[in-house]
């Protein structure tokens, strides 16, 4: 591995950041209680995209014809690293960007690209993935969604859930069951859809943190053009592969808001028995089981930033960093709860330690163990494509879809 800038990435970095030192404000300048709320997050959001598309810095790797700027893989990471010291507004572009445009960009018909690509990129529309659904869980190709044929139209019924960002998606894409009569994974078809069609109806779940962030989306005879078919008739899971593959490299790369540094300064400021809980010798070793957890964390990314200096692709060590960071971000955040005391259940922003960046963490910890994967699915992965183990043994994959036993 070479932990050091290239003089040219090095030069590129120093660009980088007196850009964000011009248009941003470091995150240790900005109190918690200044940070924007969730009514402000989304209108932020799209102002600063529009921001960085204008720099040169929006989709950095993405052809310059379509809005990007011709970068190179480690052009985009170097600015994600150096963005995230910066507090700036993100997050509701993530799937659009990271998932759904590149599956529109390589699936989709030319005049598509034309229409789609640049407002996404400049934050003016925003896009959903419509994939998960109440009777499948994790098992994607399990889903009931239909489509029928109707000239050249399709006309689409059925429920998915866990959608995030639907109810305020101008865009989105879904994947559907055209044939029930083949295996569950050759039946599937994937279109691109308006969300503002007749017959969509979005529906904001409601979370224990407060936020209503993903959503149940119902399909009432909501008609599609075969023109926005991505790929071809059948071939549904094929295409979803690309998104799927795109889905973990976005949420893997999330840890949270507090880590270890950040929870070695609470540990110093708390007391237990009257003396700072950092000499307390089972919070040491806590601490030093999450150091060990971030450093491995971080010298696995500097293998794939390795590999994208070279030019050359990343290899599968990369899948394991999801599984790590989740947990870990779930346990840190619940044990800087814990060493808050009484103190732990307060979320106020404005007195709680960090700015309840524990509270918060804690509570949307759990769903980042479950987006982008499982963490059974992702140890699976890992077995079968990492350590090269026997796949798991799978009686239904060549079973017709409408012969599988389904539940009363």
């Amino acid at each position: 591995m070479d932990f050091n800038d290239t003089p040219e990435e090095a030069a590129y970095r120093a660009e980088v950041r007196a850009w964000l030192d011009k248009n941003a404000v470091r995150k240790e300048n900005v109190p918690a209680s200044e940070v924007p709320g969730r009514g402000d997050v989304l209108r932020a959001s799209k102002a600063w995209q529009a921001k960085k598309a204008d720099a040169g810095y929006a989709c950095i790797t993405w052809p310059k014809e379509w809005g990007g700027a011709g970068g190179s893989s480690i052009h985009n990471v170097i600015y994600s690293q150096e963005e995230s010291n910066y507090a700036v507004p993100g997050g509701v572009f993530a799937i659009g960007l990271g998932m759904c445009i590149p599956t529109l960009m390589s699936w989709g018909p030319e005049e598509a690209k034309q229409r789609y690509v640049k407002p996404a990129v400049r934050g003016e529309e925003i896009w959903c993935q419509l994939f998960s659904e109440p009777a499948g869980g994790s098992d994607v190709a399990g889903l009931r969604t239909r489509a029928e044929r109707d000239g050249d139209d399709w006309v689409i019924n059925g429920q998915k859930v866990w959608t995030s960002g639907a109810h305020y998606s101008d865009f989105g894409i879904v994947v559907v069951r055209t044939d029930p009569t083949v295996p569950k994974h050759k039946g599937l078809t994937m279109f691109y859809i308006d969300m503002k069609s007749p017959g969509i109806e979005v529906r904001p779940i409601k979370q224990m943190s407060g936020g209503s962030e993903f959503n149940e989306v119902f399909f009432t005879n909501v008609r599609v053009k075969d023109s926005q078919r991505l790929g071809k008739v059948g071939e549904g899971w094929k295409v979803a592969l690309t998104t799927l593959m795109n889905e973990r490299l976005a949420v893997g790369g999330n840890q949270g808001n507090a880590d270890v540094k950040e929870l070695i300064s609470l540990a110093r400021e708390t007391n237990i028995d009257g003396e700072a809980a950092i000499g307390n010798g089972a919070v040491r070793e806590r601490i030093a089981d999450w150091y060990v957890q971030a450093q491995g964390l971080k010298f696995t990314r500097f293998r794939t930033l390795t590999a994208l200096s070279k030019g050359q692709t990343p290899g599968p060590e990369s899948s394991i960093s999801k599984i790590i960071a989740a947990k870990k971000m779930q346990e840190l955040g619940s044990f800087g709860m814990d060493l808050q005391d009484m103190g732990g259940v307060i979320r106020d922003r404005e007195i709680s330690a960090e700015g309840a960046a524990y509270q918060e963490q804690w509570l949307g910890a759990a769903g980042y163990r479950i987006a982008g994967g499982t963490d059974e699915i992702l140890r699976n992965i890992v077995a079968e494509r990492v350590l090269g183990l026997p796949s798991d043994i799978r009686v239904d994959k060549d079973i017709p879809f409408n012969q599988m036993p389904k539940g009363k």
